[in-house]
């Protein structure tokens, strides 16, 4: 497939049609592209879904090679993932995969392998990245305003699964993979971690537990609030994880991951500690970060008028007017989408970082189930 002409607007289709691919659907549109197509969990769904979005439903993932689009954005259950992926790629279209970009290693290299042969585009939506105040620590911390790293820490934490009437399909490890909490949410951390200071995770120290021992067998929609009833299932996969880790230069750090933490919505939240300064940005309070050193404080304000060109690129709004989540995932997909036209956006997160992401989950499962440190890959 030959790049899209500026002018025209690209074509694509939705593999999934929850909560994830409803926010993939509205940054498309935002970015000008046309959705071609949906393909929810079966054609029924699908059918109600395309009438929703005012498309076409798609029936299976054969449909893809007739419809010709040009990015296809897999928003579907991760375990279907390396399916789906595939059918895009052999479609011919550019690939946006949902992480973890597939349950297991192996095959998150497969997809890594298969779109790099292939020449397409095929990024992952680690959108934290597109915080504009992210980007202003990044460019301090390549400009060497922190000094040697210290230490690395913080955490991400969600209530969402602290009812134990409260389930998903990501609850499932047939459906969403061996671990739950640190590949959905740990995942993210430790990509913003390396990408904001450039450090890579090289060994892991990790503990995971289960704080519901049974959810019900009927699943409900993610992070919506609702409860099941009926009959209920062992749960196998961890409600939250602690990890213990060195980077490749040395450097110690930790995180704790839950999605069982009373009151904490969405809280990703680290301190990064250098030898003259550290920085603390928390993405519920996105429009502010901490900047300290041993003889001040600071709070820096997001504001397009300021900054590195990267912060000002994605500050879209005025000073005062919050921005936060959508505007990420916005950017992420405009990105992509100036890629697939050819332009080289920086620090589009692709397959390659889906694939490190991937090797960090592997090395999280081993350590905790053998209590040792272990090499990540």
């Amino acid at each position: 497939m030959s790049v899209t002409k500026f002018g025209s607007p690209l074509r694509v289709a939705i593999l999934g049609a929850g909560m994830i691919g409803e926010i993939h659907r509205r940054a498309a549109i935002l970015a000008g592209a046309e959705v071609v197509g949906v393909m929810a969990s079966n054609p029924a769904r699908s059918t109600e879904a395309a009438v929703r979005w005012y498309t076409q439903p798609i029936t299976g993932v054969a449909d893809l090679a007739a419809l010709a689009a040009d990015v296809v954005h897999v928003c579907s259950p991760n375990a279907l993932h390396a399916e789906h992926v595939e059918a895009a790629i052999g479609a011919g279209s550019h690939v946006i995969c949902e992480k973890p970009l597939a349950v297991r290693s192996i095959e998150a290299q497969r997809l890594h392998d298969l779109a790099h042969e292939a020449g397409r585009i095929a990024t992952v939506p680690f959108v934290y990245r597109f915080h504009p105040l992210v980007r202003e620590i990044r460019a301090r911390a390549v400009a060497g305003e922190f000094g040697a790293w210290q230490i690395l820490h913080g955490s991400y934490l969600q209530d969402w699964l602290l009812s134990p009437d409260a389930t998903s399909w990501r609850v499932d490890p047939a459906a969403g993979g061996a671990s739950r909490a640190f590949a959905d949410i740990g995942s993210h951390w430790c990509d913003l971690m390396e990408f904001v200071t450039g450090e890579r995770i090289a060994s892991v120290m990790a503990a995971t537990t289960i704080t519901v021992p049974d959810r019900p067998a009927t699943t409900q929609t993610s992070f919506g609030g609702g409860r099941a009833s009926g009959p209920r299932l062992k749960v196998e996969t961890e409600d939250a994880a602690t990890v213990l880790f060195r980077t490749a230069s040395g450097v110690l750090g930790s995180t704790v991951i839950s999605q069982v933490s009373a009151g904490r919505k969405n809280r990703l939240w680290f301190e990064f500690d250098g030898a003259r300064r550290s920085a603390v940005f928390d993405q519920e309070n996105p429009e502010s970060a901490w900047l300290g050193s041993e003889t001040s404080a600071e709070v820096l304000v997001r504001d397009p008028g300021v900054g590195s060109t990267d912060a000002r690129r994605l500050s879209s709004l005025p000073p005062g007017h919050a921005q936060g989540y959508a505007q990420c995932f916005e950017n992420f997909v405009a990105d992509t989408y100036a890629a697939v036209r050819g332009d080289n956006p920086e620090g589009l997160p692709v397959f390659a970082d889906g694939l490190r992401s991937a090797k960090i989950v592997d090395a999280v499962i081993a350590s905790s189930r053998e209590n040792r440190w272990v090499e990540v890959a």
